[in-house]
């Protein structure tokens, strides 16, 4: 499982999810402490902006620290379940959660993917970088990106709802 949340809403989702693993994606310089209860080796740091597309003075998720994200999210199971979390959990985070199931689940339709991520999580809004890196990276042809596209832009919200997307 797959679990999302906003940063202020990190200890209750970290307690409730069970998750013994955890990635953190934050904008670069940001500060944050790994959880005592989550080991190193089962953290994944990645200082990224919140972009769509490069700019002067920003860190815009790139290719590697997608491949980063697959990587690390390749031992996901309901057993292992995995927590997820950005600042805001609207965007990196839903991008995050939506291709990490996509890789895992290679047999669900994009589309449906992206439906299901928006009946879970209204406020969505999943980085278009992000998921054009991966469909890439997964050779899904534009489909991730399309799927994402047709779900367009969540509901207002200052931070998103902590919510679990199935793999």
């Amino acid at each position: 499982m797959i679990h999302v949340t906003p940063l202020s809403r990190l200890d209750e989702t970290l307690a409730a999810s069970g998750a013994r693993r955890m990635i953190s994606l934050q904008s670069l310089g940001a500060t944050f402490n790994r959880p005592a209860n989550i080991a190193p080796s089962d953290y994944l740091q990645v200082a990224m902006h919140d972009i769509a597309e490069e700019r002067e003075g920003y860190v815009a998720p790139s290719r590697e620290q997608v491949a980063a994200i697959l990587r690390f999210a390749e031992r996901v199971t309901a057993d292992d379940p995995l927590l997820i979390h950005c600042y805001a959990g609207i965007s990196r985070s839903t991008a995050a959660a939506f291709i990490i199931a996509a890789a895992l689940r290679p047999d669900i339709d994009e589309a449906e993917l992206a439906r299901e991520l928006r009946r879970h999580a209204p406020s969505a809004t999943p980085n278009p970088r992000i998921v054009a890196l991966a469909d890439d990276l997964l050779d899904r042809k534009g489909r991730m990106i399309a799927a994402a596209r047709a779900i367009g832009r969540g509901a207002e919200a200052f931070e998103g709802t902590p919510f679990t997307l199935l793999t």
